[in-house]
């Protein structure tokens, strides 16, 4: 391999720490470094270059007069603008991503919708432009959570505000939407949850195929010792952090990393570069809190201090910006690395530069990286508010820390600052509950299942629920069974009827959309509906709501919905069960079943055995698709290259994924007063299977029925289903309910009074669309009115 030549963009601390262990390999012939500091002035191979980071045709010109063999830029903001492109249009390879791929770090926004995308753990958010201060405002009073606020755009890895109180979060939001603090940064706001847990730090190689991870480091942000006062660049960290267990960066790798950066790829901005991405380490497990695309300052250089020295970081780089990491082998040698930032008085607010820096007798496994600092007369003096990084290398972490912490002592300069406390985070004695090998022993919740979460649901929904109560129960929950008193409904020779049910992959729909108010409700018209064609009043419920992980906000929302059912349906909601098993369902999902039980007259159970030929079939009208054929919906949309979050094609007025995630309706308001009036003779809840598989279940053997196609009008909903699915109507007409939800048998001599019934009762339409006939079977007529 030909001699390499590397153009370093940047100036600080981890500038110099890069071009010192790029000057180690053997590989490289020449560093430049532009700007550089006081520091990359001093190493063999380097040589600090006097053009403008930010001026990239300059810089792609100085590169090809000086032969440049890779591009390597320190700070975000290049590669956020675009430096890569510049390189790459003239051949030269960058160790960067493209500006594309720089989104993960330049919008917070994006790469939130990215995480949510890809199902990546992470804290709940919602983004707010800043115009939306009103709204932003009601959210953090309302949502139910300590918040975190983070301007979207670059900061300078200062624009996150830590509110302790609603008042106070109110406050950040106006500093932010309406007082510009952090500038254009600030034009959208994301608002999340504040997650607890030890943070770690975890910076990772990728050629957008291979990640490869390097030990998981912690950071100090705060200015002061303890962590307190305002935040800072970064005045320290260490590595690897004890936290981070090799089962956890496991679970870090193949839940957030990997993930990562295959979603990159297949959206069509695969990433090449360093992958340092903030993690905290929940009960729950490891969640995001943000991305970078570039190596982290001060992580950087405590880490480069773990490369063995075997391990050629130049081919390193090389290698990603090739494609082929895989063929380079990444050794960290065993042992701790630490870094203590200096920096000048009154950082980081304002502070005066030019002041000389003395360095005295420095061990041999310390290394003083500069981070502010420039040459003057042949003096090193001070010029920014990060002064020097002091970094030591022991095998262990108290051993690094005494090393580094001797390395500060032998540098000086007026108004010297630093943390006395790098590494407090880390006692010996002490696991964290993520560990592997926990000393205390393990509990419910480091298994993945939340006790509190289970308790705090049940609280949220206890007053849902008490709005469901009837006579026979009190729709108390809690115990460990529900009660209902059959005696207090008056029945005289009552016969019990159950139905259980789900809703199917309109599951997938409702948390694709992350709309989850209406499932319930779905669950609920799904098994009530089955009891209302034997003739059955609902009585009582119980669901059933599974999950991986139990999302309080999202389950209440569901039970809300199941109670919304259960009013509508006049059914009391006694109990349920929720499921917390982790590693069963991806994060976010979650599954539902309920279970139904209702009481009929032993003398009005249906379907009759009067049913004939000649007797007549009513129609009633769905609300929707209801709760069947979303396989089939969810394929005609992927199909036809929609959005659930965009327009609806036949409702402008909503979104496609709420016009699809209309609710199942409950017919026993309006059907219930004539069954028990003894005018039907059966009845058929139009599910899957539609009306050629459901209405025959209804019809005594050797007899049938004729439904005609063109007694009603075909809804929008489902001619959109047709005409971009290619779906023909005999399909249609097995699969869908095509409009009508419910179809009932009455005698012929009956049906004007049971239409009169079924109006007073509330059905504002109700359709003559068929007979029973002497034919098995379901002949649907006049098909070509629905083309």
């Amino acid at each position: 391999m030909a001699a390499l030549r590397l153009l370093v963009i940047g100036g600080g601390g981890r500038e110099h720490a890069l071009s010192w262990k790029l000057s180690h390999s053997p590989l490289v012939d020449r560093i430049f470094v532009c700007p550089g500091n006081g520091g990359t002035a001093l190493e063999s191979k380097t040589t600090n270059v006097d053009v403008s980071p930010s001026d990239f045709p300059a810089l792609v010109d100085f590169a090809i007069k000086n032969e440049v063999s890779l591009v390597l830029p320190g700070p975000e903001q290049p590669l956020v603008d675009g430096i890569e492109t510049h390189f790459r249009k003239v051949g030269i390879p960058v160790f960067g991503p493209t500006a594309l791929a720089a989104r993960m770090e330049g919008s917070k926004a994006f790469s939130k919708a990215f995480m949510d995308r890809h199902q990546i753990p992470t804290a709940r958010f919602k983004v707010f432009a800043s115009f939306e201060v009103n709204q932003a405002i009601e959210y953090v009073r309302t949502c139910g959570f300590n918040v975190v606020l983070k301007a979207s755009g670059l900061a300078a890895g200062k624009g996150v505000l830590l509110p302790e109180t609603v008042e106070e979060a109110i406050v950040g939001l106006k500093e932010i939407m309406v007082d510009n603090v952090f500038g254009a940064a600030g034009q959208e706001v994301v608002v999340e949850e504040l997650l607890t847990g030890p943070e770690v730090s975890v910076l990772a190689f990728s050629d957008g195929y291979t990640v490869t991870p390097l030990p998981a480091a912690q950071d100090h942000k705060r200015i002061g010792e303890g962590d307190t006062g305002p935040n800072t660049g970064g005045m320290g960290a260490y590595a690897p952090a004890p936290v981070a267990t090799p089962d956890i960066l496991d679970r870090i790798t193949k839940e957030v990393l990997q993930p990562t950066i295959s979603g990159m790829r297949k959206e069509g901005y695969p990433f090449v570069g360093m992958l340092f991405t903030g993690l905290m380490l929940t009960e729950d497990g490891p969640k995001v809190l943000e991305y970078n695309v570039r190596f982290g300052d001060p992580e950087t250089e405590a880490l480069v201090l773990l490369l063995d020295p075997e391990t050629d970081l130049a081919s390193i780089l090389l290698a990603c910006a090739e494609h082929r990491l895989d063929s380079v082998e990444v050794k960290i040698r065993p042992g701790f690395g630490v870094s203590v930032v200096l920096a000048s008085q009154g950082y980081p607010g304002n502070y005066i530069k030019g002041k000389e820096i003395t360095v005295g007798h420095i061990p041999s496994d310390v290394v003083p990286f500069h981070a502010g600092t420039f040459t003057v007369d042949g003096k090193v003096v001070t010029s920014g508010g990060r002064v020097l990084v002091v970094s030591a290398y022991a095998p262990t972490l108290q051993g690094a820390l005494d090393a580094a912490y001797a390395g500060v002592a032998n540098i000086e300069f007026e108004g010297k600052v630093y943390r006395r406390d790098i590494a407090h985070r880390h006692v010996p004695t002490i696991v964290h509950p993520l560990s592997a090998t926990p000393t205390t022993g393990l509990t419910y919740a480091q298994a993945g299942v939340s006790v509190d979460a289970g308790n705090a649901l049940v609280e949220a929904i206890k007053p849902y629920v008490r709005a469901t109560r009837r006579a026979g129960a009190d729709a108390e929950i809690g115990g460990f069974g529900g009660v209902f008193d059959l005696k207090a409904t008056g029945y005289k020779d009552p016969v019990l009827v159950s139905g259980t049910d789900g809703v199917g992959t309109k599951l997938r729909v409702a948390m694709d959309v992350g709309l989850h108010d209406f499932v319930g409700i779905d669950l609920v018209a799904m098994s009530v509906n089955d009891l209302l064609v034997q003739g059955a009043e609902p009585l009582y419920f119980l669901d059933y709501f599974a999950c991986s992980k139990l999302d309080v906000a999202v389950a209440a929302r569901v039970v809300k919905g199941i109670a919304d059912g259960c009013v509508q349906a006049g059914c009391a909601l006694i109990g349920g069960e929720t499921a917390e098993m982790p590693s069963m369902y991806h994060d976010g999902d979650y599954d539902l079943a309920g279970f139904a039980v209702g009481a009929v007259e032993r003398s009005l159970i249906l379907p009759q055995p009067t049913i004939v030929p000649g007797d007549v079939l009513l129609g009633l009208p769905s609300s929707g698709l209801h709760s069947n054929g979303f396989s089939l919906v969810r394929k005609v949309v992927a199909r036809a290259g929609l959005s659930y979050a965009g327009p609806c094609p036949w409702d402008a007025q909503q979104t496609l994924g709420r016009a699809l995630l209309e609710p199942t309706r409950i017919y026993v308001p309006s059907v219930l007063p004539a069954a028990q009036a003894g005018l039907l003779k059966g009845m058929s809840h139009i599910t899957g299977g539609g009306f050629v598989e459901n209405v025959p279940r209804v019809l005594p053997r050797g007899t049938g029925c004729f439904i005609d196609a063109s007694t009603w009008e075909l809804p929008p909903v489902f001619r959109f289903l047709m005409q971009r699915g290619g779906v023909e109507p005999h399909e249609m007409a097995r699969t869908f309910n095509n409009g009508l939800g419910m179809v009932l048998v009455v005698a012929p001599d009956v049906a004007a009074r049971a239409i009169e019934a079924l109006q007073r009762a509330g059905e504002k339409a109700v359709y003559r669309i068929g007979e029973v006939t002497a034919q098995s079977g379901v002949e649907m007529r006049n098909l070509r009115a629905w083309a």
